[in-house]
């Protein structure tokens, strides 16, 4: 499982979880927001992540985080 908090959200994703791949987004009172594909950053729920959100996930997969 990885865990990131950052710009006031909180990321979860669970390696081996089911497919698509996929983080979990929750804001800063740990309610989830949506879930975002990975690599390509499109909502799996129906949300529109901020440009926040999908700045902070890029910056993760360059970090090799996800």
């Amino acid at each position: 499982m990885g865990k990131v908090r950052r710009g006031g959200y909180l990321f979860i994703w669970w390696k081996g979880d089911h497919a698509p791949r996929h983080v979990h987004v929750f804001d800063g009172r740990n309610r989830l927001l949506g879930r975002v594909a990975v690599p390509s950053l499109e909502p799996l729920d129906p949300w529109k992540p901020p440009r926040k959100v999908i700045e902070i996930l890029t910056a993760l997969q360059n970090e090799g985080r996800l």
